[in-house]
């Protein structure tokens, strides 16, 4: 009896709410921490950035007019779907990091109640860090926080899943669109992730997930003059410098959160929403 060839998945990109193939039609072998070859991921390039800008700023428009209790819905449906492969994401994480099933467990757990977590605050950040200011003259003036647009995030290596969760999570439930530069070391978490975002109620484009090499997509995110913000858990000072020196071009505002306890509740901090929002003052005359 002859031996069975062992197929591997080829897991491609997320943009749009579809999952094309690199434009390159390059593919790079994802690795196990002792060096096994698991299956293979998608190798995105300027291109596939590209598109992925165009989708998000598409996006845009419609999940900001949203309201707020629906997008909390929406990442509540998303944390439903997430918790319905927990099993599956278990094994990923153990057989591609080799930590013991309880850690992975512990890292999905964690996951699922961030998505929660950050669901429950759509419609309550605004109530928060809105004011109404007092003014010298006859009118009401009122602060609100607004989302600012396409934000771009950058998922550490490890805990590939949870610190690419809670970095993504404060990000869109203001009303922003994302594009996600996943783990290159640990890539097939935030593929399978985007695989249970299709088959939540997030619309398409509100979120994209690229895999591949971080080097080759760095210069583009730090000159792109369609992306409005960066969130930066990569924790490598020197994209960090890159991507702020590049960000002077259009004033992308930039946000770093390397070195983070990616288990800590310090992690679930409101404060975060800020990092992506820009705040918006109305004068309104008194008896008009």
């Amino acid at each position: 009896m002859s031996a069975r060839l062992d197929v591997k998945k080829t897991y491609k990109l997320y943009i749009g709410g579809k999952f094309p193939r690199s434009e390159s039609g390059r593919y790079l072998p994802a690795k196990s921490a002792a060096g096994a070859h698991l299956d293979n991921f998608a190798h995105a390039s300027r291109k596939d950035f590209r598109d992925a800008v165009v989708a998000a700023r598409s996006a845009f428009s419609g999940w900001n007019k949203a309201s707020a209790y629906n997008r909390g819905q929406i990442l509540y449906r998303a944390a439903e779907m997430l918790q319905n492969r927990a099993g599956e994401l278990v094994s990923e994480i153990a057989r591609s990091t080799n930590a013991s099933a309880t850690k992975a467990k512990r890292e999905v757990t964690l996951a699922i109640d961030r998505l929660v977590h950050f669901a429950g605050w759509t419609d309550k950040y605004s109530q928060v860090f809105s004011s109404v200011n007092p003014v010298a003259s006859s009118h009401f003036n009122f602060t609100t926080p607004e989302p600012t647009g396409v934000v771009v995030v950058l998922a550490p290596d490890e805990p590939s899943l949870l610190a690419l969760v809670s970095l993504l999570a404060p990000v869109i439930l203001s009303g922003n669109t994302a594009i996600v530069i996943a783990s290159e070391k640990f890539p097939l978490h935030a593929a399978t992730f985007a695989e249970i975002l299709a088959t939540s109620d997030l619309p398409g484009g509100v979120v994209n997930i690229l895999t591949g090499k971080r080097a080759e997509l760095i210069p583009h995110i730090a000159t792109h003059m369609d992306v409005n913000a960066i969130v930066d858990g990569a924790g490598d000072s020197t994209i960090g410098t890159q991507l702020q020196a590049g960000g002077a071009t259009n004033l992308k505002r930039y946000a770093d959160h390397a070195a983070t306890d990616w288990f800590s509740e310090k992690v679930e901090d409101p404060y975060w929403i800020l990092d992506t929002v820009e705040f918006k003052t109305a004068w309104h005359p008194i008896g008009i």
